[in-house]
């Protein structure tokens, strides 16, 4: 979401004075602050409370880093248990038992499930040190420096992710030219005009083209930041032919479309691929703390000892309610079969707003959907609109053209369906009456309720 230039005049109980601490002494570069200026002191499940005792629904659910909600509840208990236990907080990459519990869980519930064998490396707690570290690999093991991303891609802040990123007003802010990578057309780039992977399959295959062979590729399968644009899952699986043919490693970066947004646990399930490099971060310690990691097929893994590291690559209370996380819910599929089901009226009702205005469209997959709007701006005025209303959305793409939400995984049926009418309300005071008034009824539960569906 692109910062307004100004700030919205929201009441509030909270002296200027104490207040003013935010502009005198944070750098201008924050920017989710200056869309929703509120003051924001406790939150539990989708709901913030603000200092001025307005509550807000979240939409937005920490940028994907609290898939299951504010504080939830068994994952609270046990952080607070393991933090008044004495036990380790900061461990680097030393052994520890919390770091144990994660990795046998990780393995029993998320890796072996999928038939996955590849090893995990935590390179750092952010969804862009495990980019970084998943580039560096690539280049590493096949001795090659180009890599290969996709329009309209973001994949981190740092200089080797912005490299493969492509938001210019992200690329601006390196200060420096950002090298040895390309960018090739995502999936439905030129609207089914040119055949995908033509110009690609052709110079790969033609030694007179110039080209480099690549170390790698990475790509999202759905593209968070670059205005939900979403994969077909025969356009990855053609990808990941087209790499494995040509000996190019396939790097998915799942930071914000992993850990269960689209559905399953990963994004990339639906398409039957398997990535040599998976980059997972996000929402993987379940409660908002700073966790990431790499997963490798086991031959790529050629690390010397120490050769990627980094101080907090080992946070232990974030294994704790990671731990739990997976524990709770990825030890069968009745917590995926409710994150689709509510998927499924997410966009019904999206679809149902959308229908009323002429070349509004519904983009992304899974809790991970938005609407894009003919009229560029009107996506951050509708956003504005919802916030006013007390409702937490952004909005993603270059030029902020797409609502963008992104409720939490456990939200109940009845606060998806009051998100779905304040965006209605806020679409209408934006873009006036729809043209055929749509019934945006929201979600009707469908399966019996389960524990962990909204706790």
């Amino acid at each position: 979401m692109r910062p307004s230039t100004t700030m919205p005049t929201v009441p509030t109980t909270s002296s200027t004075s104490t207040n003013s601490i935010f502009d005198e002494l944070e750098s201008q570069v924050r920017s989710y602050c200056r869309n929703w200026p509120a003051v924001f002191t406790t939150a539990q499940g989708s709901t913030l409370q603000a200092e001025d005792g307005r509550s807000y629904l979240d939409f937005f659910s920490g940028a994907g880093a609290l898939n299951y909600g504010h504080n939830h509840p068994a994952l609270l208990e046990a952080l607070v248990d393991y933090l008044r236990s004495g036990g380790i907080v900061h461990s680097l990459d030393m052994h520890t038992t919390a770091k144990r519990d994660f990795l046998t869980a990780f393995r029993e519930r998320i890796l072996a499930p999928r038939n996955l064998d590849h090893k995990v490396m935590f390179p750092g707690p952010t969804g862009t040190n495990s980019v970084e570290s998943a580039l560096k690999l690539a280049r590493k093991v096949t001795g090659r420096q180009h890599i290969l991303s996709f329009t309209n891609a973001f994949h981190g802040m740092t200089l080797g992710s912005l490299s493969v990123t492509g938001n210019s007003m992200k690329r601006n802010g390196a200060g420096l030219p950002l090298t040895n990578s390309s960018k090739i057309p995502y999936d439905d780039y030129f609207s089914g005009a040119i055949e995908d992977f033509l110009w690609l399959e052709r110079v790969l295959g033609d030694s007179g083209s110039g080209v480099d062979k690549p170390a790698a590729i990475i790509v999202e399968s759905v593209q968070g930041e670059g205005g939900l644009s979403a994969a077909r899952p025969e356009w990855l699986r053609a990808l990941s032919e087209l790499c494995r043919a040509h000996g190019i490693l396939l790097i998915v970066d799942d930071v914000q479309a992993g850990c269960g947004r689209t559905g399953d646990f990963f994004s990339f399930e639906e398409a039957g691929i398997v990535p040599d490099i998976i980059c997972l971060s996000k929402s993987l310690s379940g409660y908002g703390l700073p966790l990431a990691l790499t997963l490798i097929r086991p031959e790529l893994d050629q690390w010397e000892p120490g050769e990627h590291n980094g101080t907090f690559r080992g946070h232990n209370p974030a294994f704790v309610t990671g731990t739990v996380a997976l524990e709770r819910f990825w030890s069968d599929d009745a917590f995926s079969t409710r994150v689709k089901q509510r998927s499924a009226e997410l966009h019904d009702g999206l679809a149902a707003i959308a229908a009323g205005y002429d070349g509004a469209v519904v983009k992304g997959r899974g809790l991970l959907t938005g609407i894009k709007f003919p009229d560029d701006s009107a996506a951050t005025k509708v956003a504005a609109a919802a916030y006013r209303r007390g409702l937490l959305v952004e909005t993603s793409g270059p030029e902020d053209e797409v609502l963008k939400t992104m409720p939490a995984l456990t939200i109940s049926p009845d606060e998806l369906r009051s998100g779905i009418e304040i965006i209605a309300a806020a679409t209408q005071e934006v873009l006036g009456v729809p043209s055929a008034p749509a019934d945006t009824p929201g979600p009707q539960r469908t399966e019996p309720r389960g524990e962990d569906d909204d706790t």
